[in-house]
């Protein structure tokens, strides 16, 4: 007779939702015993995936959109039934600030990287020394080999700290709210350095790898972009694939306190004074918990000096004749040479029209970076008020926002710093030696994006039915 095996999932943001949909998917498809648990600390599912609806606004709180060629996330969505809700970013020109004024992204830029040279000769970004020192990239050699580097040192080295800080630096540390010269290149984007080791000049790789451009058969039909989210908001996205689920399997508003070995098994103990029985583990929660959930294993230890950055997003709404100084575009990211605690805007109005009702203009702001977090801890009328004050230095505004959402994410944004693919394996080895069947994913450990955690969702549970035999 088979036995019934059991399957704990710690953590219900999109990594741990994915886990438990697929297994369960798995489980029915094969008539598998197969009894899994999701326990969320928080009484809602979907971790920083937050949509907040109101008179015809859609509004984000966390993540805004996942990039259209990482499949996974359309391939999730068609799974729920939400493939027909898929919509993409309406282009048009962004920009980045420098010391009070905004420039127009250079065209043919690929993560600030030139693919283009007549859009990097021209713009009035940089300084024509600093032009100059980025065409010292076509003849500097290859970097010597290295396991790990910062993803400021890489960039400084090949194309000089002028184009780092006025291009680079805006675009990636906004991605990971983090500090350039600290994060990891091989763990953020190896990508640019297989590229370099390759093709010697960063500038040349990139130009040959960058995909052709699609040609419009239909001339007049506006480019897509290449973001999409849902037609009601991400949080669409998570209460379909929670409808898809047992409803028996998940416990909501409930804390893992620690878990125990003991043989072959795993006794989880819930806040709430019960324990759940599992043959295989899923942790999907944030590196800071897990050495709490397990203190007795020493090689847990290195998580508690990862640093994470806490962030906000402000969305501030206004009617259209409030905007005066209107900018033909989706927003502008902010260079660290200028004067600004924000360190982006999106004008969600251009940028997902869906979401902001006619006659009204919404503007979608970021606060909070590596180095700089105490305007987070600010009340939510100091935030707005930091935040218009910044705003009007670009922006002519004169009323006051019909309303406005704060939302505020502590320690939110996991630090991957240099040498963090090496901690995370020797941690993953010894969790096969000391815990098999224990398993991470999620944000904290190979990627932060929407995709990123769906992939990690994805491998977890090929491991848990590997490791149970289950193929």
């Amino acid at each position: 007779m088979e036995q019934k095996r059991t399957v704990v999932v710690v953590g219900g943001g999109i990594t741990g939702l994915t886990t438990v949909y697929y297994l369960q998917k798995k489980a029915r498809e094969n008539n598998w015993l197969l009894d899994i648990k999701l326990v969320e600390a928080s009484a809602r599912l979907g971790g920083k995936i937050q949509t907040f609806r109101k008179d015809g606004f859609v509004i984000e709180k966390g993540p805004d959109s996942f990039l259209e060629r990482k499949q996974s996330a359309s391939r999730l969505a068609k799974e729920v039934g939400l493939e027909g809700e898929l919509v993409n970013n309406s282009t048009g020109k962004s920009f980045v600030l420098v010391q009070e004024r905004l420039y127009s992204m250079p065209g043919g830029s690929i993560m600030g990287i030139p693919t283009q040279i007549a859009p990097f000769v021209t713009t009035g970004l940089f300084s024509f020394p600093g032009k100059m020192r980025a065409a010292a990239d076509f003849f500097l050699p290859r970097s010597n080999p290295a396991e790990d580097q910062s993803l400021g040192e890489f960039f400084r080295r090949r194309l000089g700290d002028e184009v780092v800080e006025n291009l680079i630096e805006p675009l990636l540390s906004g991605i990971y709210a983090g500090d350039i010269d600290q994060m990891s290149l091989m763990s953020t984007f190896p990508q640019f350095y297989e590229v370099e080791q390759k093709y010697r000049s960063l500038v040349i790789g990139m130009k040959k790898t960058a995909p052709a451009p699609k040609k419009s058969t239909e001339p007049s039909k506006k480019k897509k972009g290449m973001f999409l989210t849902f037609k009601s908001g991400l949080q669409s996205f998570v209460e379909a694939i929670e409808a898809k689920l047992d409803p028996h399997s998940i416990i909501k508003g409930t804390k893992v306190e620690n878990i125990q070995k003991q043989k072959e098994q795993y006794y989880v103990q819930l806040n709430n004074g019960e324990v759940l029985t599992a043959d295989s583990v899923v942790l999907t929660v944030s590196h800071k918990v897990v050495p709490s959930i397990f203190p007795q294993y020493e090689f847990f230890k290195p998580f508690t000096s990862v640093p994470s950055t806490s962030v906000a997003t402000v969305a501030l709404v206004f009617p259209k004749e409030a905007v005066k100084k209107d900018i033909n575009g989706t927003g502008f990211v902010v260079s660290r040479n200028s004067d600004y605690t924000i360190t982006a805007v999106t004008w969600n109005h251009k940028k997902w029209p869906h979401t902001t009702p006619e006659g009204k203009v919404a503007l979608r702001c970021y606060v909070g970076r590596a180095g700089d977090q105490t305007v987070v801890e600010l009340s939510d009328d100091q935030i707005v008020k930091v935040v218009l004050e910044d705003l009007n230095k670009t922006m002519d505004i004169t009323m006051e926002p019909e309303f406005f959402v704060v939302s505020r994410w502590k320690e939110a944004m996991p630090q991957y710093t240099v040498g963090h693919k090496k901690r995370l394996e020797t941690i993953k080895r010894n969790l096969d030696r000391e815990l098999p069947g224990v398993f991470l994913a999620g944000g904290s450990y190979e990627g932060l994006g929407i995709p990123d955690c769906i992939d990690q969702g994805e491998a977890a549970v090929e491991k848990v039915l590997n490791y149970l035999k289950m193929k």
